[in-house]
């Protein structure tokens, strides 16, 4: 592994193959009999890498996969992924035949959007978003006549319908009611469909946290984004079920420079951090343009080279970043550094607290890597 990190260079992503895996089975089991696992792999699988992320999933025996843009979708393809791609988002109507050439499957996301994209005269194959209460994407779900005429039109091939729960990641009161009628909307609005004679295509309502504070629902898919890749959102999140999920996604540097800096100096842009002693400062090559936040900088952020928790010193730079290593022994140039995902320091190191200690969510801090950052698997 050493040789293939210095090849890799300055910061590389490492995605943990068994952990993904393993969160694959432990997901599975979760779910209601004959409902299918979707994995959601929009904005690089969560900066695990999309195509190599999905590859590993099509080894493991998924076959359905969504994602946020046709452009996505159509990356999966060309790199040879198998099965089902949901377009979660909007596609311009003009884009149909690409849809139809790369066999994905597009969100209608309102009944006006459906006729345009009816109109192209393509076939295509779509699933239909309700909109039972988040009042975002969707055909409302007291629109009865307008989804009975979806079914109906030519070009259209009605693979799916689905709707997202907007709270189900709370254990509120108030929140877990109102979750529980946006399930009660969907299903009087597919219960409808039947009865006037429309045979339902394949029906999904959970995402990570509809999965994990609502498992006894019946549907034919369950769209796992976050917790396939084995954490929550924020570090204090409490669900029903408490899977053994293990994190997929490590953040790796290395130190390049070791610095001596005299008390009284300062250290990055802004003069913020002020030595108040003598001063051994590690430099590590990456930054808030590597998607690290910037609001880590001056201590808020941690970072682990060998055994010590050292902390960043002074703001962090679009490329770069100085960590305070004054108290440790041996550091040298060369050794690796662990910014997020790092096992065992879970308080500290892991996505949730490194989002957390940010101000946001394992989901957004995921999603800011992976853009120039190259991603291995081990």
């Amino acid at each position: 592994m050493k040789n293939a990190e210095f090849k890799i260079g300055r910061a590389w992503i490492e995605v943990n193959r068994n952990n993904l895996y393993h969160n694959v089975e432990i997901l599975k089991k979760a779910m209601q009999p004959g409902c299918e696992l979707m994995a959601v792999v929009k904005a690089q699988a969560y900066g695990h890498g999309a195509v190599l992320t999905a590859s590993h999933l099509n080894k493991m025996g998924v076959r359905a996969f969504a994602v946020a843009t046709v452009d996505e979708g159509i990356a999966l393809r060309k790199s040879g992924i198998c099965g089902e791609i949901l377009i979660l988002g909007y596609t311009e109507a003009g884009r149909a035949s690409e849809l139809k050439e790369y066999d994905l499957m597009q969100t209608l996301i309102s009944f006006e959007y459906a006729e345009v994209l009816n109109n192209q005269g393509i076939a295509v194959k779509v699933h239909m978003k309700i909109d039972t209460g988040m009042h975002r994407l969707g055909i409302a779900s007291g629109e009865l006549a307008a989804v009975r005429k979806v079914f109906s039109m030519e070009n259209l091939k009605v693979c799916g319908m689905f709707t997202h729960l907007c709270c189900s990641d709370s254990r509120h009161p108030e929140d877990i009611a109102f979750t529980k009628g946006q399930i009660d909307k969907f299903y009087r609005m597919t219960g409808a469909l039947g009865d006037s004679g429309i045979i339902l295509p394949k029906l999904h309502i959970q995402s990570s946290y509809g999965l994990l504070n609502y498992p006894d629902l019946a549907c034919d898919y369950v769209r796992i984004g976050i917790a396939l890749y084995g954490v929550l959102s924020s570090p204090d999140d409490d669900t029903l079920l408490k899977p053994d999920l293990r994190p997929v996604f490590s953040l790796k540097s290395r130190v390049v420079l070791i610095r001596e800096v005299a008390a009284g100096e300062s250290v990055g842009y802004g003069r913020s951090f002020m030595a108040g002693r003598d001063t051994r400062i590690a430099i590590l090559p990456i930054g808030y343009g590597d998607g690290f936040p910037r609001n880590l900088s001056d201590g808020k952020g941690s970072v682990l080279i060998n055994q010590y928790v050292v902390p960043v010193a002074g703001r962090i730079c679009m490329d770069q970043l100085a960590v305070d290593i004054t108290d440790t022994e041996g550091i040298s140039v060369g050794d690796i550094a662990t910014l997020a995902g790092a096992e065992g320091y879970d308080d500290e190191l892991s996505v949730p607290a490194v989002a957390d200690h940010s101000g946001s969510i394992s989901n957004e801090l995921l999603c800011r890597m992976g853009v120039r950052l190259p991603v291995i698997a081990r």
